[in-house]
C-alpha cells in the first residue's frame, strides 16, 4: 500500500464519519514527527527535545 493511499484513506473516512476534529490532531502529529526528524542530526536536536 503506498502513501498516498493511505492518506486517501484518511481522508475518506475523516469525511465519510464527520470527524473533522481529527484533522488538526493528524496534522500536528505529522509536524512534530517531522520536526523530531529534520532536527535529528542538528546542533538544535539538544533543544527540540526539551521541549516534549
Amino acid at each position: 500500500m503506498s502513501k498516498l493511499s493511505s492518506l486517501m484513506e484518511i481522508w475518506a473516512f475523516l469525511k465519510d464519519r464527520k470527524k473533522w476534529w481529527l484533522g488538526p490532531i493528524i496534522l500536528t502529529l505529522i509536524l512534530l514527527g517531522a520536526l523530531i526528524i529534520l532536527t535529528e542530526g542538528s546542533v538544535i536536536a539538544p533543544f527540540i527535545y526539551t521541549l516534549f
